[in-house]
């Protein structure tokens, strides 16, 4: 049976390890985590008690001293193993630059 999640991507996914913060906007709770994989329209966060699908969070991702704040939702969860997440809105312009500098040095995993 094909990944359904695949049918979905619009963007190549990285192999890509950064710290998460991952903030839930309307309680405020807070998880700290990782990322194992990136691209420039989501993440799959690695974390033992992921939030519930279509939970609105603030994700905070740092790798090699450099931060990028945007904004996301949960779009699927693997219980006890993490959360994909798409952030709702591109990355700014500003940011986009760092997202591409940390997935140019990664390696491609698929669309």
């Amino acid at each position: 049976m094909p990944d359904v999640r695949a049918d979905r991507r619009v963007a190549p996914r990285y192999s890509l390890i950064v710290v998460a913060e991952v903030s839930e906007l309307s309680t405020g709770a807070c998880v700290s985590a990782r990322t194992s994989d990136v691209s420039i329209s989501g993440c799959y966060v690695d974390t033992l008690n992921p939030m519930k699908a279509g939970t609105k969070v603030r994700l905070v991702l740092t790798h090699s001293g450099e931060s990028l704040e945007v904004f996301a939702r949960v779009v699927y969860v693997s219980p006890g193993l993490g959360m994909g997440m798409c952030f709702d809105d591109p990355v700014r312009p500003e940011q986009l630059a760092t997202l591409q500098g940390w997935l140019k040095s990664s390696t491609v995993l698929s669309l």
